[in-house]
């Protein structure tokens, strides 16, 4: 007699069978950020989701962050972390020092996904050309060396996953005078899906997802149609952070993006429970109503 959690297994697996095939060979986007960067075990859990995305037939891009660690950094060299608006004020020593922190950061992930037994390339938005920028102002203030990007030469991305590489990019871009400037790394990765006309988009959060009224737990929204988005800016239902990342949500999905998962990336394996169950865990945006999440 088979046991029980034998069967659970393969049902699970069974579950997963249509994610597989729906979006085998699909490219997938996953920005990495939040506390599962700072804590080891959740790290390793999202290196694994990503590496097994990769062995099942996707074919996922990571773009991480590093505010916290940057801001650690910053601490430590004797200079006080500002923001604007969210955004870090980034002058030139700053800069500096994000710019190292990040390529830091990207090696770390490169050598975790190596050890796993997939091959994998860290890049900055400077490597190639991938990341074009001009800068940025937060409400006609300077914030320093912070971009906008304005392209992104996605055949460096192409050429690599074409050669069977796991592309791993830290939010470091150029402008025309070959100035480096910090990218938020929410806006690097809606910019990369749109660039590679991503199936995914998957954010890794410090929240649960999206919620209707946040101030009632039980009103998180497993699905999401971009219309309903829109509603939740334009009514005051979501703010602060979450505004800037809805709106790359809407970005994406009109620029071709079939998906965006809003997902807790403190959750052990988020990512594979929202990609591979039918309920999923966080919030998936979709362009339009009445299709499955596994559909066309």
């Amino acid at each position: 007699m088979v046991k029980d959690e034998y069967l659970r297994k393969a049902e699970v697996l069974i579950e997963a069978l249509p994610y597989i095939q729906r979006f085998n060979r699909k490219i997938i986007v996953v920005k990495y950020g939040g506390s599962a960067m700072v804590d080891d075990s959740l790290k390793r859990q999202v290196i694994q989701d990503v590496v097994l995305l990769k062995l099942v037939g996707f074919k996922p891009i990571i773009v991480h962050g590093g505010g916290k660690e940057i801001s650690r950094w910053v601490g430590k060299v004797g200079m006080e972390p500002r923001f604007v608006n969210g955004l870090r004020v980034t002058d030139a020593e700053t800069m500096e020092v994000a710019e190292m922190v990040l390529n830091k950061v990207n090696k770390e992930l490169v050598t975790l996904v190596e050890s796993l037994g997939v091959r994998a390339v860290g890049i900055s938005g400077k490597d190639g050309g991938l990341l074009h920028v001009q800068k940025k102002y937060s409400g006609g203030e300077d914030i320093g060396f912070v971009g906008d990007i304005t392209e992104v030469n996605a055949k460096v991305i192409y050429d690599l996953l074409e050669r069977d590489f796991l592309p791993i990019v830290c939010p470091v871009g150029l402008d025309d005078s070959f100035q480096s400037y910090n990218i938020n790394a929410d806006d690097a990765a809606c910019a990369i899906a749109k660039a590679v006309h991503a199936e995914k988009l998957a954010f890794l959060t410090d929240i649960e997802g999206v919620y209707r009224d946040p101030a009632d737990p039980d009103s998180q929204i497993s699905k999401l149609f971009v219309k309903e988005a829109r509603d939740l800016i334009d009514n005051g239902n979501v703010g602060g952070g979450m505004i800037p990342k809805l709106q790359n949500c809407i970005d994406a999905i009109e620029e071709g993006v079939s998906r965006v998962h809003i997902l807790d990336g403190r959750i052990p394996h988020c990512l594979l429970l929202e990609i591979f169950t039918d309920k999923g865990i966080g919030t998936a945006i979709l362009k339009k109503e009445g299709i499955q999440d596994y559909d066309v």
